[in-house]
């Protein structure tokens, strides 16, 4: 791969249409500001990220992650941007560089976009209605493909669904995103068909022509048994979010009181050598709150990942453009770093993610989500029903529930369900079952 190619400002949807003129904002910041303002974004700010949605003590949505991952991923981006720009310097194209971190700020905002309400585990319940539910009897009424995209759905998947579909009454290329921003957020650039034991993709089959016309134009190389090499700037995105989701997990764990202040700062503290560390102890005596302590100590950790992790990047950027480069970069930098790195995620399985108040969200979300599926599949299977023309009037348009064919009906369903956020998803479950009513 060649960063001339790579970095493109064409835009899905309207490539009769692109104009190479030089305005104020870049293409890409464009595509930033457009996903800023759109109803899928905001709608991030009513799901769940890990702990419930907040009481008295506020904690992270997937709005406040989203924003977090982005500016994390800009700052990334930037410091591997100055390498790269004086390593090509005499290539006439090394100008294009300067939009890494716009590109990848914009990847960062939106890889959570195809998230469904209630945290990851909403993923695995809508998966586990058609491997273990009331959705099993389908299976003989679709195609091989489609059945393993439902039974595997995938959050990153269904982004790049959400960007590109286009969605009843919206315009051709959904978002009209460049084609390298669309890149920079296929994770696992490969059909469900190659979903492994961890059921992880990047694009379902209905956007699978889509993925190979961005990866044609952009010089990404199709490896081996139908995968495609990763765009460069994927790794960036992903350690963006590796880097907050692991850190500001332990904030909110702290302010939540799951972990203990001497816990944090054992984990925390494992990132630095010994001078680092008498430093950083020294300054924290300056603060009297723990919840500042913690918050001076999650800035230096995220600091020395973002630094960690461009380097490794900018080191190994012959085997990243060669499609050779294995693992994360989180995975690959400075023993001290991984290992630290290793231990918050260890801390994070036994003590936050199987905490109490974490494992109710979950069971809730099952129950409402597994109802919601159930009520609204059966609708579109069997639309002639008095019940389902009630329910299915509740749809919004956009969703193509009326559909001729059942499997696009089915991914309407699908596509109505994630694109939910935990109160409205919650408001139509109590309706649905009666135990919520109109003011009359």
């Amino acid at each position: 791969m060649d960063w001339n190619k790579l970095i493109s400002d064409k835009r899905l949807g309207l490539e009769k249409y692109h104009d190479p003129q030089q305005h104020i904002r870049s293409d890409f910041q464009r595509d930033f500001d457009r996903l800023i303002f759109s109803s899928p974004f905001r709608r991030l700010q009513n799901k769940t990220q890990v702990f419930p949605l907040p009481g008295s003590v506020f904690v992270h949505n997937r709005l406040t992650h989203s924003l977090e991952v982005s500016s994390v991923g800009r700052s990334m981006a930037n410091e591997v941007r100055n390498v790269l720009t004086e390593r090509h310097k005499d290539k006439a194209w090394a100008g294009k560089l300067l939009h890494i971190g716009d590109i990848v700020a914009t990847a960062c905002l939106s890889h959570d976009l195809g998230n469904p309400p209630f945290g990851h585990n909403g993923e695995n319940t809508i998966a586990s209605f058609f491997t273990e539910g009331a959705g099993q009897p389908l299976k003989e009424k679709l195609g091989s493909r489609l059945w393993t995209d439902l039974t595997n759905f995938e959050g990153n998947a269904n982004s790049f669904r959400l960007l590109t579909h286009r969605f009843e009454g919206r315009r051709e290329g959904g978002f009209a995103m460049t084609y390298s921003a669309l890149a920079s957020v296929v994770k696992y650039p490969h059909s469900s068909m190659l979903a492994g034991a961890k059921g992880k993709f990047g694009y379902f089959a209905t956007e699978e022509d889509i993925y190979l016309r961005v990866a044609d134009e952009l010089g990404i190389p199709q490896l081996e048994h139908g995968r495609h090499a990763r765009h460069p700037l994927v790794y960036l995105m992903e350690a963006a979010d590796d880097i907050c989701y692991q850190i500001m997990d332990i904030e909110d764990a702290h302010k939540l009181k799951i972990l203990g202040i001497e816990d944090v700062k054992h984990l925390l503290l494992g990132y630095f050598d010994a001078p680092q560390r008498e430093h950083i102890q020294e300054s924290m005596k300056r603060l009297d709150d723990p919840n500042e302590q913690v918050g001076y100590l999650r800035s230096k950790v995220i600091g020395t990942l973002v630094g960690a992790c461009s380097r490794e990047f900018s080191d190994h950027e012959r085997e990243i453009l060669a499609g050779d480069y294995c693992g994360s970069l989180v995975g690959n930098v400075e023993p001290r770093v991984r290992d630290a790195y290793a231990a918050c995620s260890a801390l994070a399985v036994e003590k936050i993610y199987n905490a109490p108040q974490v494992i109710d969200i979950e069971i809730a979300g099952n129950r409402i989500i597994t109802c919601l599926m159930e009520n609204l599949v059966e609708a579109v299977v069997s639309p002639e029903r008095a019940y389902s023309r009630l329910l299915l009037a509740k749809v919004p348009q956009q969703y193509d529930v009326r559909s001729a064919d059942l499997g696009t009906r089915l991914q309407a369903v699908v596509d109505h369900v994630s694109a939910m956020t935990d109160v409205y998803a919650l408001d139509l479950y109590r309706k649905l079952n009666g135990h919520s009513l109109p003011a009359v």
